[in-house]
């Protein structure tokens, strides 16, 4: 009898997925732009043609040239080795930001959902929070504080926490009353043993597609309190300080914001065409309707 071959369960869903993933042209342009901005980010000591803090006055206010691709601002400082620079502090910002909102949120979503004498105060807590608009309990977090990027990153995970909080909170609130889980309470397992090993690994799909969204949107307020001078110090490069000071050369100069904001709108657009993607491979019921 011939022998079939057969791939690995593993693998062959993985490829799978992949093949439905990249079957949009939205999520591979994305995913396209997204991994450029991270080589440029991690590349930019080498692809910057100059120095971001390298003043020239004498060079302040050209234009887009062979020399300066995105032109100079008001210190002769170039802009496009500016904007390189400035992508590696809002991807990091980015990251900081939806790893320590994932560990608050994911924690206090699987008490209040898990444990029903958490649930009440932990979801009233949760709707507090959200009650206020994310960019102003941004600004008064930064501003009690101490405007710094530890503090914006802290800032920001606080603000985008309820969020995922509040989407751990109703899967678990479903999971927790499934069979297998009763069955595993039964049997004696210890509750932290039940909680990562049944209910979270059956969360990371919602936390995975919700992490691209607050990916995108804690860059977007980074550069939001940036521009408003409650983000790092002014000498750093940032999308939203490069912005604030163009706005002054505005008539004169217009790729001082043009080139900064044209970089934000990317690389938020692209996290968005992700997360879409995400979530259409991942959700059951929309995979079927592709």
């Amino acid at each position: 009898m011939a022998e079939i071959a057969t791939s690995p369960p593993g693998k062959s869903e993985g490829a799978k997925f992949m093949r439905r993933f990249l079957k949009r042209k939205t999520v591979v342009i994305g995913v396209s732009v997204l991994a450029v901005f991270i080589l440029l980010a991690v590349l930019a000591p080498l692809i910057a043609p100059y120095s971001p803090s390298k003043l020239s006055i004498v060079n302040r206010l050209k234009p887009p040239s062979e020399i300066y691709w995105f032109g100079t601002d008001e210190f002769g400082r170039d802009i496009f080795s500016r904007t390189i620079y400035a992508g590696r502090l809002s991807l990091l910002v980015g990251a900081a930001v939806v790893l320590l909102s994932a560990a608050i949120g994911v924690t206090l979503g699987l008490l209040a959902g898990f444990f029903k004498r958490l649930d009440t105060p932990i979801a009233r807590l949760i709707d507090a929070m959200m009650a206020f608009p994310d960019i102003l309990l941004a600004i008064a977090l930064v501003a009690a504080l101490g405007p710094s990027l530890t503090t914006v990153i802290i800032a920001l995970a606080i603000v985008y926490a309820p969020r995922l909080a509040r989407i751990v909170r109703a899967s678990t609130l479903v999971i927790r009353e499934l069979p297998y889980v009763e069955a595993a309470q039964a049997l004696g397992i210890s509750t932290f043993h039940i909680m990562t090993r049944h209910v979270l690994r059956n969360l990371v799909s919602p936390i995975l597609v919700q992490g691209t969204f607050l990916f995108a949107s804690a860059m977007l307020a980074e550069a939001g309190l940036s521009f408003l001078g409650l983000g790092v110090s002014p000498e750093v490069p940032t999308w939203g300080t490069m912005i604030a000071a163009g706005r002054q050369y505005i008539g004169q100069a217009d790729w001082m914001t043009l080139f900064p904001g044209f970089a934000i709108i990317l690389a938020v657009l692209s996290l968005q065409m992700v997360g879409d993607g995400l979530r259409d491979m991942l959700d059951p019921k929309l995979r079927r309707e592709l």
